[in-house]
């Protein structure tokens, strides 16, 4: 499918078709996806669940000020940005890089003293919005193939982080749960799929200088 097109037909469900579960050939381009989305400094200061169980789903539902969505989508993914940077974080990254790229450390020292500068100087809120903004990329890869597979989204911040934490067992202290997005296929009583798509127009919209 044409990418535009295929986000024109992209909507965020508001009912998904419970009879109608996300393959496992089509979620894995998806999460592939989030995993090669941008990341400040190649840090990817986050991680990713994929909630399929019927019984967690069930679970989060009290979580959500709107149900419906979690109630009758096939997977929801949730996206958890860390509050810190430790230095052992840092080791296991630019060990991974030395492996991936055949990289001797010694020629990576510049780079790793240069983010040591940056994260040194940044107050732990700075910190803390830095690494959330980082899983809302993650967010636009997912929406995009998502789109592009034919499988329906819809991304919500609607809920309580804090009862969120606790049913997924994620230590507050130390991770965010940031945002999270509803796959499956739209239900055909979903009014707002016949609704048209709202947008600024090109004019309000953009100004090229």
């Amino acid at each position: 499918m044409n990418y535009i097109d295929a986000l024109k037909q992209r909507y965020s469900v508001k009912k998904f078709n419970k009879e109608i579960p996300v393959s496992r050939e089509n979620l894995s381009p998806i999460l592939e996806a989030g995993k090669l989305a941008a990341s400040s400094l190649g840090l990817q200061p986050y991680r990713i669940l994929v909630v399929e169980s019927s019984e967690i789903k069930e679970k989060l539902i009290p979580a959500f000020g709107n149900p419906s969505q979690i109630s009758t989508c096939s997977h929801l993914i949730v996206l958890i940005s860390r509050k810190n940077i430790e230095a052992h974080y840092l080791d296991g990254y630019f060990k991974h890089i030395t492996e991936v790229r055949k990289t001797p450390p010694e020629i990576l020292a510049g780079f790793r003293n240069s983010i040591d500068h940056h994260l040194v100087n940044l107050q732990k809120k700075e910190l803390e919005s830095w690494a959330e903004k980082q899983t809302y990329i993650v967010l636009g890869n997912l929406m995009f193939a998502a789109a592009l597979e034919k499988v329906d989204s819809c991304p919500m911040e609607g809920f309580d982080a804090e009862l969120m934490a606790e049913i997924l067992d994620i230590d507050s202290e130390k991770e965010k749960v940031c945002v999270t997005l509803a796959l499956g296929y739209r239900a055909d009583d979903d009014f707002f799929k016949t609704l048209e798509k709202v947008r600024k127009p090109d004019e309000k919209l953009f100004k090229f200088l």
